[in-house]
């Protein structure tokens, strides 16, 4: 059945208050198939929404995705509200089916769901500035003190272990034990620069495991694009792509956002010599998140930030090890050695963070206060 016909199933499923006058492709994502309808209502006005196929392949509980999101979106625009903000554009709305439901499935199993569209908003795919590395602090900082009091362990965890350093470590040696593709004996260092470092990898779990630290609603993907920006006031407005909020460690968000953010490079730079984990950018991202956060986290979590951004990169660069390992079958790659070069930058940025472990911990705890 042409892709037209499963949308216009979909759109049928929902009530806009008015005629869908268009839908087309939208956006720059990789995962879900996303459209946006521009509806016309009786008066003459026009309203937008967002229209997604959920990716089944990647969340195979799309209904368990949707209870997580609507349950945190839900709590948040009742915080924003009682704050006097705009609940409308600074979180987002699910609107349910005609029957009420968070999902539709359409006549092949397809998966969709309907999202407000937020107007008079930007997206950005990479930090041009420091201010936006600033204000991208400054929206996950507020996001983490909004849902401070929103029960995590409800929620459900929809890609299990996503975050369990440990486990990855497992599942590293495993592939080195199985060599299905005969490249260990290539990357007998970068093999040995994980497994100096095996004791780190539960650093934070043994904490939460002990209860030194809480468990808390994470974002688990807190790039800049998952941030919509006020096209007006140049301020982050919304945080969205909320298909990997789940319970996990505050350390876990804020260290994917150095890892991503305070790079000199990009993921998949092959010359060394121009990755460098810049303290500057750190140093910006800590004072907004810091700012934002504030009192919402404990003094416990403030003290082990510093580890959530060496152990999401060291995390980061050993998936990309272990799929090198195992014939690249989980990243896209365009060459056979990507994800051996992404590996590279990861562990680079190890090494420096590691060369300024100290000074991360001063600029923390200069923040903190």
């Amino acid at each position: 059945m042409p892709e037209t016909i499963k949308l216009q199933e979909a759109l049928a499923a929902y009530d806009f208050a008015g005629e869908v006058i268009s839908c087309e492709r939208f956006g720059e994502g990789h995962i879900n198939d996303t459209f946006a309808a521009i509806v016309k209502h009786p008066d003459g006005s026009t309203q937008r929404w967002i229209v997604q196929r959920i990716n089944t392949h990647v969340f195979k509980k799309p209904l368990e995705v949707m209870e997580n999101i609507i349950g945190v979106t839900d709590f948040l625009a009742e915080k924003i509200d009682a704050a006097g903000g705009d609940a409308a554009r600074e979180t987002l709305y699910v609107l349910r089916t005609k029957e009420g439901k968070p999902i539709f499935a359409d006549s092949e199993g397809g998966i969709w769901r309907c999202y407000r569209f937020i107007e008079g908003t930007i997206c950005l795919q990479q930090v041009k500035d420091p201010a936006d590395f600033y204000n991208s602090a400054l929206t996950f900082g507020n996001f983490q003190r909004q849902l401070e009091a929103y029960p995590a362990k409800t929620l459900h965890e929809t890609i299990p272990d996503f975050h369990n350093t440990p486990d990855r470590y497992q599942k590293f040696e495993a592939a080195v034990a199985e060599d299905s593709c005969k490249r260990a004996a290539n990357v007998a260092d970068e093999i040995a620069f994980v497994r100096a470092r095996k004791a780190d990898c539960a650093v934070l779990s043994d904490l939460l495991a002990a209860n030194e630290l809480p468990l808390r609603v994470t974002h688990n993907d807190t790039k800049l694009n998952n941030i919509l920006i006020d096209a007006a006031t140049g301020k982050g407005l919304c945080v969205i792509d909320l298909d990997t909020v789940m319970p996990g460690l505050a350390a876990h968000d804020y260290g994917d956002s150095i890892r991503f953010g305070a790079s000199t490079a990009k993921e998949d730079e092959t010359d060394l010599s121009k990755v460098h984990f810049s303290l500057p950018l750190f140093e910006t991202y800590t004072k907004g998140y810091l700012e934002a956060a504030g009192d919402a986290l404990t003094e416990k979590e403030k003290e082990t930030l510093r580890w959530g951004a060496k152990l999401m990169t060291l995390e980061c660069g050993m998936r990309f090890l272990t799929d090198y390992l195992q014939g690249d079958v989980y990243f896209k790659t365009t060459h056979p050695e990507h994800n051996l070069e992404r590996c590279h930058t990861q562990f680079r940025l190890v090494e420096e963070m590691e060369d300024h472990w100290d000074e991360m911990q001063q600029i923390i705890r200069n923040y903190s206060k």
